[in-house]
């Protein structure tokens, strides 16, 4: 057999992040989206999950991450911790739909205001006839 394969230097131990370096990637995966790089293309460079994303997610949201030392022992959150995760989820998305709604009324005011002023203008066009 030969030695030059992808496992020719035996198993490689499992990666293991700290809660800083969660945070980090958590952040780092974030700005790709956001900016438009893909977080797909974030992951496949850092080696990472989806998966992975989306637990640290919940314990981020859960505020399970902050204050941790490197070496400290996450755990999985308790019903408090995680109902504070999924009410900041809804906060979230809440906010998100308030803001579009809050635009479109914008929108929509606008839209209004234009039309009046197109009709009183019309109206006062010599070639305008009132029924």
């Amino acid at each position: 057999m030969s030695n030059s394969g992808p496992r020719a230097g035996g198993p490689t131990p499992r990666r293991s992040f700290t809660p800083a370096q969660k945070l980090a990637h958590l952040d780092a995966y974030q700005r790709a989206c956001d900016d438009g790089t893909g977080g797909g293309a974030y992951l496949r460079a850092e080696g990472l999950y989806s998966s992975q994303i989306t637990e640290w997610r919940k314990l981020r949201d859960a505020g399970i991450l902050e204050g941790k030392k490197p070496g400290d022992k996450i755990g999985k959150p308790t019903a408090e911790q995680s109902e504070i995760g999924r009410l900041r989820r809804q906060l979230e998305v809440s906010e998100r739909k308030l803001a579009r709604t809050e635009a479109a009324l914008s929108i929509m005011e606008k839209a209004r205001l234009l039309l009046e002023d197109i009709s009183e203008s019309a109206e006062q066009q010599p070639w305008y006839k009132k029924p």
